[in-house]
């Protein structure tokens, strides 16, 4: 069978390897090895010769074998897994020995005694989707045979499989032997003199290194628990093995330490994702499990998944003790369990020691990048990763007061470990959600702060990057209107997170904000595999993809869905609104006003207005698709929401005057001026200060003698000129540089016809930044 290089050809291609081989040689390498050799020596070998094939290469446990001919390479297979299971039956209830086999038909490349190609990755594929002692084929394969043999045999559909563009039909043989008849005689299915060679010797050393490791090998032919069906299974089986990470149990005497359980928790599910081999389900489905007692047979079935873990971590003081263990749902089995006992400063070892188990047990090949991936703690300091774990304790909670907390926890590993790139990432995430949630007096600072805050330590972050800082980047680089830029850095988070639904989600809210909301319903369609329960935030950017398309009654079914698990967000409400608006669904809408009222007005925001969707919806809209923004203003007043003050000017003549970079605004033929200009021309009394910030926000502190004419509801040409005449010199301020309030405020002035408007960007807060004199209105003292 000598070839020259690089020939292509059709061709068969075999692949087989042993169930349970790493936990063997991580238990007992040599014997394992010396069992192996015999093992192909007395048994494949005489069988590749007997039905005319040959071995390519041997890989520790896998085996790649070229056939000439399809039928003679599932004879050889099926005479193989026979043989196996009379050799297993003999052994008195021993542990068996089980090989999985994949057979591939297709084009290969010739390289010497070697080949390559797609038609021996999808034979390696399907090895890896057989069962333990069973046999899988590709579509080609059953063509080939067609009428040739007669074989019980089961389709399992199409599937996508890893490195392959498209899916791959395939088929499994079925392990009843009567079933496996031929139209051709076979040679006899128990080759005695094979068994024979097969001694009670090198059989037991075999069994033995199998016994040793028990709690590491697949068992199918006895379920310990009901196993799950794929048939009830919510979503498809993944080709790859299939995980979800359960929330540990804590275990420690203090239930304070409960968020270390659940960070180590998240860093497994976190470092498991980056595992291309492994399918993995995101954290926000798993928790969504936590404190409850299920059965591993309806986790599996609701998340689509087959494999389970599952454990509990008991804290006291620097010592840590860990139990896992690692189930095969479809099997009804437990596959191993162990107990870890590690100081809290050898953590990072001990999470290393519980990714090497799954992989093992999996038998899951890491890559180069990923197998460096596991090398290393990020931080030397394990009160810096204790801190770091706090703080994402509490950012995950959501709110306000929880936010400022974590805050300081990250501040306090950063403190303790001033290169912790891992907490610098968490500090600018942080600061990133008041920013997102305009919590304008948050952090001491509020908005305009944490601004600041955000591209500092996002800056730090970046020097030794994570997906979340990635992904952070690519949201404040969509804020200012760099969307191409976004798109890099969210495919480079992908790179280090592929199973993340956050940055899927993420990149849905980039492809919303471009006009591509057919795109981001896909992309978020995709991150819900990962994420089968499907969190709020799913669902919110979903409603926004489906509002966007003009989908009216799909976004306002999942806005109700999204508000029904008590949101406060007040977007969620104008999404709903507008949906109902397009549908002339009107009935609920004064409720929805009002509860939207209930929630933005002690937040700072102004009363609900159609004119608010033009400037600010889930974040700043000034880089917003306009279709969509249209849209979204255009169901709002047919839903009956007030269009708000100075409405007289279109948007779009507004819009046209104001620019941004990086985030900043500017106003043409409007004078920007700094905080020194202002308070000299308020010290002067030269000019009128109009600040257009919401009342209770205005209320709490600003500039003396200030006039309020809140943008949405406020500011009009008349309210204007009830305070100044058109000859005045005017200073529109709000809560900073980042907010596009007074620059729009200042290009409507000078559009009615105001000669002398002027932008102060600082604002407030670089008015009170520089020692400045203010004033609260009386109430609010």
């Amino acid at each position: 069978m000598t070839t020259t290089p690089h020939e292509r050809k059709l061709t068969t291609i075999l692949s087989a390897d042993v169930v349970g081989y790493s936990a063997m040689m991580n238990r007992d390498e040599s014997g394992t090895l010396v069992s192996l050799k015999k093992l192909r020596s007395d048994l494949i070998e005489p069988k590749v010769e007997q039905y005319h094939g040959r071995t390519i290469k041997l890989m520790g446990d896998g085996t790649l074998m070229e056939f000439s001919s399809v039928v003679d390479a599932l004879r050889f297979a099926v005479d193989v897994q026979h043989q196996m299971d009379e050799f297993n039956a003999n052994q008195d209830g021993a542990e068996p020995i089980l090989f999985r086999i994949g057979i591939n038909v297709g084009d290969i490349i010739v390289d010497g005694e070697d080949i390559y190609g797609d038609g021996v990755n999808i034979a390696a594929r399907l090895e890896a989707l057989a069962e333990p002692g069973g046999i899988c084929l590709s579509g080609s394969v059953m063509e080939h045979i067609a009428g040739k043999l007669d074989l019980d045999v089961t389709s399992l559909g199409e599937r996508l499989v890893k490195n392959i563009p498209t899916p791959i039909h395939i088929y499994k043989v079925e392990r009843n032997a009567k079933s496996a008849s031929f139209s051709t005689p076979l040679p006899e299915m128990v080759d005695k003199s094979a068994k024979r060679n097969l001694s009670p010797k090198i059989a037991g050393a075999i069994l033995a290194a199998l016994f040793l490791s028990a709690l590491a090998v697949w068992q199918p032919w006895k379920p310990e628990f009901a196993p799950a069906s794929e048939d009830r299974m919510a979503l498809p089986l993944p080709a790859i093995p299939s995980l979800v990470v359960l929330p540990f149990e804590d275990f420690s005497d203090s239930k304070e330490n409960e968020y270390f359980a659940d960070g180590m928790t998240e860093d497994l599910i976190t470092d498991l994702s980056k595992i291309s081999g492994i399918f993995v389900i995101s954290r926000n489905s798993s928790w969504t499990y936590k404190g409850k007692a299920v059965r591993s047979q309806q986790v599996a079935e609701e998340l689509g998944v087959q494999f389970i873990l599952e454990g509990s971590v008991r804290r006291a003081g620097d010592q840590v003790r860990v139990n896992a263990q690692l189930i095969d749902a479809l099997g009804g089995h437990h596959i191993w369990a162990d107990r870890y006992d590690s100081q809290v400063a050898d953590v990072f070892a001990l999470q290393d020691r519980v990714l090497r188990e799954i992989t093992d047990a999996l038998a899951v090949q890491l890559t180069a990048a990923e197998e460096s991936g596991l090398k290393g703690a990020e931080t030397k300091s394990s009160l810096a990763y204790d801190a770091l774990l706090v703080g994402l304790d509490l950012l995950r909670s959501d709110n306000e007061d929880a936010t400022i907390e974590a805050i300081t926890a990250f501040e306090r590993a950063i403190e303790l470990d001033p290169d912790y790139a891992r907490a610098y990432a968490g500090l600018a995430a942080a600061h990133w959600r008041i920013v997102q949630s305009v919590w304008f007096l948050a952090a001491g600072g509020g908005f305009e702060n944490s601004w600041r805050e955000v591209l500092k330590n996002l800056d730090e972050a970046m020097r030794n990057p994570s997906a979340l800082a990635y992904s952070l980047k690519a949201q404040i680089l969509v804020e200012q209107g760099r969307h191409a830029e976004a798109f890099d850095e969210l495919d480079k988070a992908l790179a280090l997170s592929p199973n993340d639904p956050d940055i899927h989600v993420a990149k849905a809210k980039v492809l919303n904000a471009t006009g591509r909301a057919a795109e981001a319903e896909a992309a978020l369609r995709y991150a819900v595999r990962f994420d089968p329960l499907q969190t709020t935030l799913y669902l919110r950017e979903l409603g926004v993809a489906q509002l966007n398309q003009g989908k009216y009654e799909d976004a306002a079914n999942t806005m109700r869905r999204v508000i029904a698990r008590d949101t406060n967000v007040a977007p969620d409400i104008m999404t709903l609104v507008s949906a109902l608006g397009h549908l002339n669904q009107t009935d609920d809408v004064p409720s929805l006003i009002e509860k939207y009222n209930e929630i933005a007005i002690p937040s700072y925001y102004d009363p609900f207005t159609a004119e608010e969707s033009l400037l600010w919806w889930y974040g700043d809209m000034f880089s917003y698709d306009a279709e969509y923004r249209q849209r979204l203003y255009e169901g709002l007043v047919k839903a009956g929401v007030p269009k708000g003050a100075g409405t007289d000017l279109k948007w779009s003549t507004v819009r046209d005057l104001v620019s941004q970079s990086e985030g900043l605004y500017s106003v043409e033929d409007v004078g920007m001026i700094s905080t020194e200009e202002a308070y000299e021309l308020w010290k002067a009394n030269a000019a009128v200060f109009i600040d257009v910030r919401a009342e209770l926000d205005f209320d709490a502190g600003h500039i003396p003698g200030a006039q309020l004419l809140s943008l949405m509801v406020g500011l009009s040409r008349e309210a204007l000129l009830e305070i100044a005449s058109e000859n005045d010199t005017l200073i529109f301020s709000c809560h900073g540089p980042h907010c596009p309030y007074s620059a729009y405020a200042a290009a409507k002035a000078w559009l009615w016809g105001f000669q002398e408007p002027r932008y102060y960007p600082g604002g407030f807060p670089a008015w009170q930044e520089a020692g400045l004199p203010t004033e609260v209105t009386e109430d609010q003292e």
